[in-house]
C-alpha cells in the first residue's frame, strides 16, 4: 500500500489491510438447500412405495410350533395368630430390719454451727451408716452429711 503523502510503498512492518468477507446473499443458500430437500423428498417416497401386503411366491409362510409356557404364580395366605399372653410382672421387694434406735437430745445452741446434722447422727463414713443401718442416706435426713456424698447427687452412701 503506498504512502498517500510522498507515494512510496509501505514499510514492512506495518501490516496491510484485508478487506471484511462480505455476507452471503439468501438466495445463495436457498440455492443448495431447495434441492437437498426436493432429494429427500424423492427418496422418501421411492423407499415408502412399496407394498407392505405384497409377499413374493417363494416365501414360505413359518411354521407354527407348539412351545411350552411356564407360568408362576404366588399366593400369599395371612394367618391370623392371638396376641401373646403379657408376662407377668414381677416385683420385688426388700425388708430392712433396723437394729439401732437413735434418740436425740436436744443440745444447747452455740451459735457456732459446727453441728452439720441438727438431729445430732453422725456417721464417719459410709462402712458405718451401713452397719446402721441408715445407708443410703438422702438429703435432709438424719445422718447426711456431704463428706459422705461423693458425686453430691442428695444421696448418701448409694453405692
Amino acid at each position: 500500500m503506498a504512502n498517500p503523502y510522498n507515494n512510496q510503498p509501505a514499510p514492512p512492518w506495518q501490516p496491510t489491510p484485508t478487506p471484511a468477507p462480505r455476507p452471503t446473499p439468501k438466495w445463495a443458500r436457498k440455492r443448495y438447500v431447495l434441492p437437498a430437500l426436493a432429494l429427500a423428498l424423492f427418496l422418501g417416497v421411492g423407499i415408502g412405495s412399496g407394498d407392505p401386503d405384497k409377499t413374493t411366491s417363494d416365501a414360505k409362510p413359518a411354521a407354527a410350533k407348539p412351545q411350552p409356557t411356564v407360568t408362576v404364580t404366588a399366593t400369599a395366605t395371612a394367618t391370623a395368630t392371638a396376641e401373646p399372653a403379657p408376662a407377668p410382672t414381677v416385683t420385688t421387694t426388700k425388708t430392712v430390719k433396723v437394729t439401732r434406735t437413735v434418740t436425740a437430745q436436744a443440745a444447747a445452741d452455740t451459735g457456732s454451727g459446727s453441728d452439720p446434722d441438727p438431729a445430732g447422727v453422725s456417721y464417719a463414713n459410709c462402712s458405718e451408716a451401713r452397719a446402721a443401718g441408715a445407708a443410703p442416706i438422702h438429703r435432709g435426713e438424719p445422718g447426711y452429711a456431704s463428706h459422705l456424698d461423693r458425686d453430691n447427687d442428695g444421696v448418701a452412701c448409694d453405692s
